[in-house]
């Protein structure tokens, strides 16, 4: 789950991050009077759940309240668009108005979870801002990783060597060393996936502020947390997929023609790879699970459908934990009471395969039944260009 900026500054100054001043509004009216009672120069910065914001035009400086109320009026209710938003863009229905701080260095710092040692990785650079990217494209040798251990917790001199990495000056040092150590405590003890600063900042006057945050919080773990459940923000999620989620079901909208449904995550990575291979586009990941019923069948056939982009759906289910012949009865079942209208291309393996796959050919409907994933890719994209040239 993520959360907006000005809500992860919340979280971070609980832990002892120091922040800017300042306050969400949600109408030009409230940004002026935020303004005015921060005083002198403030920042007004777009809330939505992407990056890119500054470059987007969705961070202004403003002069006097005045000023950032007429900015704030700018924002509010429009779409901005970022390289990470898409075409279409975000509607901003909320601005941070914070103080500005004065500029003499920007830092990286973040925190997540690598897979491949299994354990929390701290990211550092010297190099941080807007550019960070390009960056870790350009000039990795910038990028700095110290990974911690759960077992024994952030020692001290992973922190001084992380803080001696960016270059500091010994005054700061002090400093940069409990921003590191009250960023591992928030990534630790509010179960998040990923907390982000980007910059990290010293100010003219050689004070370390995070001026812009990320979290992204594990939703297997909102159960322990229900006051951060509360941040969670609708507006800024897909339709779809909060409708999924509320079913137990695993979406992700994409941009392609081709729908897919498929028991566990593994295999619907696969199968979208392999219609990547086979020259079709995914309309998205669906992950009905292992122990697939005939009612997840059929609400995911509900919400596939309810993408128009949709052309095709291509179900590709391993039967182990529940038989093939279950999975046909329950996509019978389902494409009859959704009154599905595009085609429906399945690829059955597993436990009484033979008996799945006569079911679906003697059903009264005309799936195609695919020998294998390569040619059930190939019969969807097939299908899936011939439906978008009628």
């Amino acid at each position: 789950m993520n959360v907006h900026e000005y809500q992860a500054k919340q979280i971070l100054a609980r832990f002892g991050v120091p922040v800017p001043r300042g306050e969400a509004a949600s109408n030009p009216y409230e940004a002026y009077e935020i303004a005015a009672r921060l005083g002198g120069r403030v920042a007004v910065k777009a809330q939505i759940h992407a990056g890119g914001r500054g470059k987007g035009g969705g961070i202004r400086l403003a002069d006097t309240p005045s000023e950032a109320e007429e900015i704030a009026g700018g924002m509010l209710g429009t779409a901005l668009v970022t390289r990470q938003t898409g075409s279409g863009g975000r509607i901003v229905r909320r601005v941070l108005v914070e103080e500005a701080l004065s500029i003499r260095k920007e830092f990286y710092l973040g925190i997540l979870v690598d897979r491949e040692t299994r354990c929390p990785v701290i990211v550092a650079s010297p190099s941080g801002g807007m550019d960070i990217e390009k960056v870790a494209a350009e000039t990795p040798e910038l990028i700095f990783r110290e990974p911690v251990d759960p077992r024994v917790g952030l020692q001290p001199y992973a922190l001084r060597k992380l803080a001696f990495r960016l270059g500091l000056e010994d005054g700061l040092l002090p400093a940069a060393t409990r921003v590191i150590a009250a960023l591992y405590r928030v990534f630790e003890q509010i179960d998040a996936s990923l907390v982000e600063i980007n910059p990290l900042l010293v100010t003219g006057s050689d004070e370390v502020y995070a001026l812009d945050a990320k979290i992204v919080l594990d939703d297997n773990a909102l159960y322990r947390h229900p006051e951060l459940r509360a941040l969670r923000d609708f507006s800024e999620e897909d339709p779809l997929e909060i409708r999924a989620s509320r079913l137990g079901i695993n979406y992700i909208r994409l941009d392609g023609n081709i729908g897919c449904m498929v028991n566990g995550a593994g295999l619907a990575m696969a199968t979208m790879d392999i219609i990547k291979i086979a020259g079709g586009s995914p309309a998205n990941f669906l992950d009905v699970g292992g122990g697939a019923t005939a009612d997840q069948i059929r609400n995911a056939f509900g919400i596939l459908l309810s993408d128009d982009k949709v052309r095709v759906v291509l179900l590709n289910i391993f039967g182990g934990i529940v038989r093939c012949d279950i999975v046909a009865h329950g996509v019978i079942g389902a494409v009859r009471d959704a009154g599905v209208k595009v085609p429906v291309v399945v690829r059955l393996e597993g436990t009484n395969v033979d008996e799945g796959r006569r079911l679906l050919l003697e059903s009264d409907f005309e799936f195609t039944v695919a020998d294998g994933m390569r040619d059930a890719a190939e019969k969807a994209v097939a299908l899936a260009r011939r439906e978008g040239v009628q």
